[in-house]
């Protein structure tokens, strides 16, 4: 007989699971994930520091930092803790989910010299000071790596994206380590060729506020931004050596930009062709060509035919190898103005 009290529907709830995004490993490195870039209700977010980790864990992230701003706390009046206290509320929800959590904080000033995170911080609180630069100087004091926010937000700089004489001073003095090249749904092609010129990391970044699936069609394909970082394991100590390394991407709408030399292992790792030993009606030899990672790629060849490789498939084509000895892969910036090309064997 049935329980009239009370009858329970368990299959109702969502069951919480992750969604690998594949990228090969390459050059002897592991290939992470990271969002460095995101907010919480002790900040100007809306959701609980533990729901920034579950979500970033369902969709296949290794890394992030909760960055709340240190001036700017709307929720203040209504939620009491420092600036410590995102981290200590989501770390123990990181370490049962395998998400590497950076301690972070975000000075956010007006231009110049805007908004600026500092990662792997002992002491959050250390940053709240009247001067950026002092703010700066005590996140470095710790070790910090410090990124510039999206340096071509309008709201900051209207009509353009200019490295002001004060960027060019936090940068002399250590104090500028990483920029953010992509921001939320903002790409600032300049600020490519300021990371590749300066030699400090390419960033792409979620800067999330709103619950992400609710800003990002999680459901449809779309991901949200991220860093793909190449660090030598899966650790914290790991994943700072590779930023002061320089050892990013940025990956964005299934694009991705930075050094050639990445970029360039990352396809050769991805992407391949196989005869099939079959010939189609025109008496072309046809390939499979895979794409293991989880980016498309758009491929074109010496003739200017394109094609886009799925990502994780395997399509069949009538391929002429003398065609594709020198690729260009329009969706891998290299530049504001470039794009990969890649020499095949």
């Amino acid at each position: 007989a049935q329980d009239v009290n009370n009858v329970q529907f368990p299959h109702m709830q969502k069951t919480s699971a992750r969604k690998e995004i594949r990228i090969p490993n390459i050059l002897g490195y592991q290939t992470l994930k990271c969002d460095f870039h995101m907010h919480t209700i002790f900040s100007d977010g809306v959701v609980w520091p533990t729901v920034r980790v579950d979500e970033a864990w369902e969709e296949g992230l290794d890394a992030i930092a909760i960055t709340d701003h240190i001036e700017n706390n709307p929720s203040k009046k209504y939620v009491t803790g420092d600036h410590n206290a995102s981290y200590e509320i989501a770390i123990d929800e990181a370490n049962e989910k395998n998400m590497i959590l950076i301690n972070a904080g975000e000075v956010t000033r007006d231009m110049p010299p805007g908004h600026l995170n500092a990662l792997f911080l002992n002491d959050v609180n250390s940053l709240d000071t009247p001067e950026p630069i002092d703010a700066l100087l005590a996140a470095k004091k710790q070790g910090a790596f410090i990124i510039w926010n999206h340096p071509g937000w309008k709201a900051q700089q209207p009509d353009t994206c200019l490295w002001m004489p004060m960027h060019q001073e936090l940068f002399e003095k250590g104090l500028i380590n990483g920029i953010e090249v992509f921001n939320e749904q903002e790409y600032y092609p300049i600020v490519l060729d300021w990371c590749l010129n300066k030699k400090i990391a390419v960033i792409s970044n979620s800067d999330i506020h709103d619950v992400n699936a609710h800003f990002y069609d999680i459901e449809n394909g779309q991901h949200r931004p991220m860093t793909l970082l190449f660090a030598k394991d899966r650790s914290l100590k790991s994943i700072q050596e590779a930023l002061f390394e320089n050892r990013t991407l940025a990956y964005f709408d299934n694009k991705l930009a930075g050094k050639k030399e990445l970029l360039e292992a990352v396809f050769k790792a991805s992407v391949s062709a196989n005869p099939t030993g079959k010939t189609d009606g025109e008496k072309r030899d046809l390939y499979e060509v895979t794409n293991i990672s989880a980016i498309p790629f758009e491929v074109e060849n010496m003739k200017g035919q394109t094609v886009t490789v799925p990502a994780e498939s395997t399509i069949v084509l009538p391929l002429n190898l003398a065609d594709y000895q020198e690729l260009t892969v329009r969706n891998c910036y290299t530049g504001s103005n470039s794009v990969l090309h890649v020499n095949m064997p």
